[in-house]
């Protein structure tokens, strides 16, 4: 049915009476073929079933409601007697790309307007001949309930008695009068359990924070000078409730288990894999379709706050993981939101991924730079995440990215560059960190574009941070060598030295490394069982010794032998065999020291604070250096040895004469080790070695990492 042909008059289905959950949590309610709900593996308090079709209507709707049939379109709380809710201001910064609290406009509010309370609905469609509301409570009937024009392509209407929990979604009709697959609100607080993709209604005001004291604190804590030990967790995976089908684990089981335990580890922040709103299971979040629901998989959006509040009262920040690069194609998402490509570039050399078979975002499209600005913004400020972590930045900034010539189209100066999306990224840092000063953003960033992490008004990027992609793969190359072919690659453990400081480094080891056959960390190492976890061992010195700030993906701070399984849970039985139990031990005693000592964080970015001992013992395979803080601040002096052989009566070069404390030895016995070391302590004198004022002769266990720093 064209526009035109539309008759406002006929009878439509209006609710009213109380729009609250009619059933209590746990109970099971009647499918319209009389068959119940079966009980899910979700979080307690849900039900899972397919959405109602549309021709069934409001009898299979979830929550009960009294109808009212109202063939009165100028009855007094009619839609049409209300007067807009968006304000002129509210039309001029959207057309402009300028609206920094975008998702306080568009989305669906609710609100009391005009003394009625009722849900506001506004939608940015500019190519729509028609865009109608839909949803059980007009038995999804297109054209039931119209939304207005407001101008710069935005429709709204406010809908009296509707409010939280309701379901919804868009039927457009485009310019040609072609009627659209329903969408689901892009600026929706909540979303249907998968495989059901209907908008809900979420009020998201009012929550009731108690971390005052974090937020106050957060700045200090997020700094490149701050010890930062990152948990990396994908919470449908990280642990799950056996007693309920192994379902995975709610928000607030999380906000006990998951922060208990991450703060227990000494860890500083968790990162979570993307929480926005996701259709498919297997995209690990990294193809949402609800950039500002949290995804109900866990909980509603207050129980997401909860975690986050449970994280910050217990001293822990949060990053999120966002992905501003592509979205998926699925029907009821971005992709030909109005008929065109509104939220994607329209010509695919531009708008499509074929590593992911994704849609691109239209980077010099204004209202989507705001779209994707607020959405970071949005996350931060009402949810209060302490950072986000940017998903493929090497994708966003060069247009060539994973294509062949001529599969391509170049920028207007003929290079590769994509400074649409360079603009982007620079905006959303500039916006976030003035709007909520101490915030961390950390991208994702293979290549070696300069200045990712220098801030926009020196010419950079602006972020605070970058994963060290290059670290990563040259360092688990070397380990993953036998040993008698480590000499022949010693470079691949220094090199990372010649750049370390040209940006604010995170050395990651994320989930990426531990999937799609390439095993565990574990699995990696060379040699025996025991050679294995005394590899990993020693590589974990290497690491929370080297200068950067730490990420570790979840299940490798024990060493789990297999990769990660999304669909399974962390193998928590293996803490029953010391090995493993060792292993967390390290990492806890890791993290603990690393927090502890200022010369392991503090000058993390600077070179200052990193100075060679023992660069050039190929032959070994040993490496030593410094780590340095401020004045005042005790030297740390790490050495490795990655060789089986126990080295005895090796000299090695320190800073000044005295006693120098074992304040950690990976081979140490409570952590699996042979118990190979040096009683507790080293003494240095003269004559010096390898340029040091002193010297001392100590024994370097096998494939372990020694931490030296002065006795007092």
């Amino acid at each position: 049915m064209r526009r035109g042909d539309f008759d406002a008059s006929r009878s439509r289905i209006r609710l009213t009476g109380n729009h609250g959950p009619a059933l209590a949590a746990g109970t099971r309610a009647p499918r319209f073929s009389g068959a119940p709900l079966s009980p899910s593996r979700e979080p307690p308090g849900f039900l899972a079933g397919p959405m109602p079709k549309r021709e069934q209507g409001l009898m299979q709707h979830s929550q009960r409601r009294t109808l009212q049939t109202e063939h009165d379109k100028d009855g007094p709380h009619a839609p049409s007697q209300f007067g807009p809710v968006l304000g002129e201001l509210d039309v001029h910064l959207i057309a402009e790309g300028r609206h920094g609290r975008l998702w306080d406009a568009l989305g669906a509010h609710v609100i009391t307007h005009e003394d009625v309370r009722g849900t506001q609905f506004a939608v940015w469609a500019p190519n729509a001949q028609r865009v109608s509301v839909v949803g059980p409570f007009n038995d999804w009937q297109g054209g039931a309930d119209a939304l207005q024009q407001r101008g710069a392509g935005l429709w709204e209407l406010f809908l009296p008695g509707l409010g939280e929990g309701t379901l919804y979604k868009y039927e457009i009709v485009d310019a040609a009068g072609n009627t659209l697959p329903l969408k689901a609100d892009p600026m929706g607080f909540g979303s249907q359990h998968r495989p059901e993709n209907a908008s809900v209604v979420r009020d998201i005001t009012g929550y009731g924070w108690h971390d005052a004291d974090w937020m106050a604190a957060r700045a200090a804590r997020n700094a490149p000078d701050a010890p930062v030990s990152i948990y990396e967790v994908h919470l449908g995976s990280w642990k799950r409730d056996h007693t309920q089908n192994g379902r995975p684990i709610s928000y607030r089981e999380a906000a006990t288990q998951l922060v208990d335990y991450v703060a227990d580890m000494g860890f500083t922040h968790i990162e979570l894999l993307p929480i926005a709103e996701y259709p498919f299971d297997g995209s690990w979040g990294y193809q949402p379709t609800g950039l500002f629901a949290p995804t109900v998989r866990h909980g509603p959006p207050h129980e997401f706050r909860d975690l986050v509040d449970a994280a910050h009262r217990k001293g822990l920040g949060v990053l999120l993981d966002w992905v501003p690069a592509h979205f998926p194609s699925d029907a009821h998402g971005l992709g030909q939101f109005d008929g065109t490509a509104l939220y994607e570039y329209a010509d695919p050399r531009e708008g499509f991924h074929r590593d992911w078979n994704t849609l691109i975002y239209d980077f010099g499209k204004p209202q989507v730079v705001n779209f994707l600005a607020a959405n970071a913004r949005y996350w931060l400020e009402e949810y209060h995440a302490d950072g986000l972590r940017v998903d493929a930045v090497a994708s966003m900034l060069y247009r060539d990215y994973s294509r062949n010539d001529g599969a391509w189209v170049a920028n207007k100066d003929g290079g590769r560059e994509n400074y649409e999306a360079i603009d982007l990224l620079r905006r959303m840092n500039a916006e976030t960190q003035e709007a909520m000063p101490g915030i961390m953003t950390v991208a994702e960033e293979s290549t070696a574009f300069p200045g990712v992490s220098r801030p926009v008004e020196q010419g950079g990027l602006g972020f605070g941070f970058k994963w060290n992609m290059g670290w990563m793969h040259d360092t688990l190359s070397y380990v993953a060598m036998d040993p008698i072919y480590r000499q022949h690659h010693h470079h691949q453990m220094t090199f990372g030295l010649t750049y370390a400081f040209s940006e604010n480094f995170i050395l990651a080891i994320s989930h990426d490394e531990v999937v799609h056959g390439k095993g565990s960390l574990l699995g990696k190492m060379p040699g025996s069982d025991w050679e294995k976890f005394a590899n990993l061992r020693a590589y974990y010195g290497f690491m929370w010794g080297h200068p950067g700030k730490k990420l570790l993906f979840m299940g490798q701070e024990f060493a789990q032998p297999t990769e990660w399984d999304f669909e399974g849970e962390l193998p928590w039985d293996l803490l029953k065999q010391p090995d493993h139990m060792g292993m967390r031990s390290l990492v806890r005693d890791l993290n603990r020291l690393y927090r502890e000592l200022p010369a392991l964080h503090r000058r993390d970015c600077e070179a200052q604070g990193f100075e060679w001992i023992l660069a050039d013992a190929a032959a070994e395979n040993v490496f030593a250096w410094v780590r340095k803080g401020a004045e005042g601040d005790d030297p740390v002096v790490i050495v490795c040895n990655f060789s089986p052989v126990t080295r005895g009566d090796f000299e090695l070069g320190l800073p000044h004469a005295g006693v120098w404390r074992e304040i950690l030895n990976t081979d140490a016995e409570i952590y699996g080790g042979s118990g190979a070391g040096n009683m507790g302590q080293v003494e240095a004198g003269a004559p010096g070695a390898q340029g040091r004022p002193a010297a001392t002769r100590m024994t370097l266990p096998p494939l372990s990492t020694i931490m030296l720093t002065p006795a007092r």
